[in-house]
């Protein structure tokens, strides 16, 4: 079994539950506040480790309250942190969550993540078999440079390209696997998407952003399911009905899932759907780390 490799943010979740949303200008009583580990990457390594894959995060926190008590947390959840440096020049970085009705509006401030350099990935000892995993909150010269190595070594590479933003065709030739939703989709391939769009028109858009002709772009539309474009195949894995709770972390989910199948070997069909599973569940609890489930609850889940 080969293992995974997430380079990316480790964020402190502050989250605040109320009825509604606030209109802007507006002041609405809130329910709760809680605090949350959270982060792109650090969800996406929890979720691959929970599920069994030997997981290493490659990250960087502040000298701070937040960063001691997230580093205990991940610590906690067998992941090896030996590539993630504490730094006084940064803060940890740092979520303001509001979730109502099941929806919620994320305000992310990079802090230390933002100082995650290519210094920290080059050293990283990724070998043939192995998944390197990556997302948009930290900086993308980072990111070509931890590709580069991890293809270098024959390692795959999974990209989730959120929060979007504008990337090079470069970095995105680096990626083996691509992972989004068809909002961020729509705003990579340049070509707008919506909830309504038709399988047949998502499809058309991931293959005109399609860097390389092996490139995989898998599309989750969450209650719709998952949508793939791996190579010239096309891959459709149904949703499931489930009543969420709070979808923070859901798509994290869903990336840290797919990377442990992948690690393990498992082909791609099986391991988009058994990834489906998986953030399914994590929707169904309160938080973004702390919800990603175990691979015996997502065995209970799938088909037999």
């Amino acid at each position: 079994m080969g293992r995974v490799f997430v380079a990316g943010s480790i964020n402190m979740d502050v989250v605040a539950t109320a009825d509604r949303h606030p209109k802007v200008g507006e002041t609405v009583a809130g329910r709760q506040v809680l605090y949350f580990p959270g982060g792109k990457g650090a969800n996406q390594a929890v979720a691959a480790s929970r599920l069994g894959a030997r997981t290493t995060l490659i990250g960087r926190l502040g000298k701070d309250s937040f960063g001691g008590e997230l580093k205990a947390f991940l610590g906690e959840q067998g992941i090896d942190l030996g590539y993630v440096q504490e730094t006084a020049e940064a803060h940890t970085g740092t979520a303001i969550i509001t979730v109502a009705e099941a929806d919620n509006t994320i305000v992310v401030i990079p802090g230390a993540n933002g100082l995650v350099g290519a210094d920290d990935v080059e050293v990283v000892p990724l070998l043939a078999g192995d998944v390197a995993v990556s997302q948009f909150e930290i900086p993308l010269p980072t990111i070509a440079a931890f590709f580069r190595r991890a293809r270098a070594a024959g390692a795959t590479t999974v990209l989730n390209p959120a929060p979007a933003q504008a990337m090079s065709r470069e970095l995105l030739a680096l990626v083996d696997i691509l992972v989004l939703n068809e909002t961020e989709l729509g705003f990579l391939a340049g070509s707008g998407l919506s909830e309504s769009d038709e399988a047949a028109r998502i499809i058309a858009v991931a293959r005109q952003l399609q860097a390389r002709e092996d490139q995989t772009i898998c599309v989750t539309l969450g209650k719709r399911g998952v949508l793939a474009l791996a190579g010239r195949e096309e891959i459709a894995v149904p949703g499931r009905a489930v009543k969420a709770l709070d979808t923070t972390g859901a798509g994290d989910c869903f990336v840290g899932a797919l990377a442990a199948q992948l690690a393990d070997d498992v082909p791609l069909r099986a391991a988009l759907a058994f990834a489906n599973a998986a953030a399914s569940i994590s929707v169904q609890r309160m938080g973004a780390g702390p919800s990603m489930p175990t691979a015996a609850e997502v065995a209970a889940v799938l088909p037999r």
